[in-house]
C-alpha cells in the first residue's frame, strides 16, 4: 500500500483546521418516526462533526446520541460507501450481517460497501456513537429526511432510499 497522491502542493502549510467543542449543540434533533424502513426515536441528536462538504468528499463523521427508545434501521447495505460504528457510551445492538452483538464503549464495527448491517438501541438506556461514512456522502439529508418517511408514498419512500444509497433486505 502506498499513500494517496498529494492534494496540497504548497511548501509552508495552511491554517485551515476546524475545531468543534464538545459543547456545540446538535445540528439536528429528530422527531419520532414509525414506518417501513428505519425507526428513529424522539430526540435523537445528530452532531455533524465532518460532512462531505467540509471534508472535500473524503468522509462524513457524525456523533449520534440516541435516547432509550431509538429503534434503528432494519438490515440494509450501501453500494457506494463503507460505514463504521464506534460506541462512545451505553450499549448498542450491532448486526454484522450474521449475528447481533451488544457493543459497548470502545467497541467498533466496520462495514464495507455491500455489507449487510443494522443497529438499534434496545437497552432502555441512552447510547452515543460515532458513525463514519467513506467516501463522504451527504448523509445530513438522509438523517433529516428519514423523519418524513411516514408522510411519503411507497414510491417516494423507495426513491428516498435509492437516492441515499440505502438498500433494505
Amino acid at each position: 500500500m502506498s499513500y494517496p497522491h498529494p492534494r496540497y502542493l504548497g511548501t509552508t502549510g495552511e491554517i485551515n483546521a476546524t475545531y468543534r467543542p464538545a459543547s456545540t449543540p446538535p445540528d439536528f434533533v429528530s422527531k419520532p418516526v414509525s414506518s417501513s424502513g428505519p425507526t428513529v426515536g424522539s430526540g435523537t441528536a445528530y452532531h455533524y462533526l465532518a460532512t462531505t462538504a467540509t471534508s472535500d468528499g473524503d468522509f462524513g463523521l457524525y456523533r449520534v446520541d440516541m435516547g432509550p427508545d431509538f429503534g434503528g434501521p432494519a438490515t440494509h447495505f450501501h453500494r457506494a460507501m463503507a460505514e463504521s460504528f464506534f460506541v462512545l457510551s451505553g450499549t448498542l445492538a450491532l448486526f454484522d450481517g450474521e449475528r447481533w452483538v451488544n457493543g459497548t464503549a470502545g467497541d467498533y464495527l466496520y462495514v464495507p460497501p455491500g455489507g449487510l448491517h443494522a443497529f438499534r438501541n434496545d437497552s432502555g438506556e441512552p447510547v452515543s456513537m460515532l458513525m463514519l461514512f467513506t467516501p463522504g456522502a451527504p448523509r445530513e439529508a438522509y438523517f433529516e429526511g428519514v423523519t418524513e418517511l411516514a408522510g411519503m408514498t411507497d414510491d417516494e419512500r423507495a426513491r428516498f432510499f435509492i437516492d441515499h444509497d440505502s438498500f433494505f433486505v
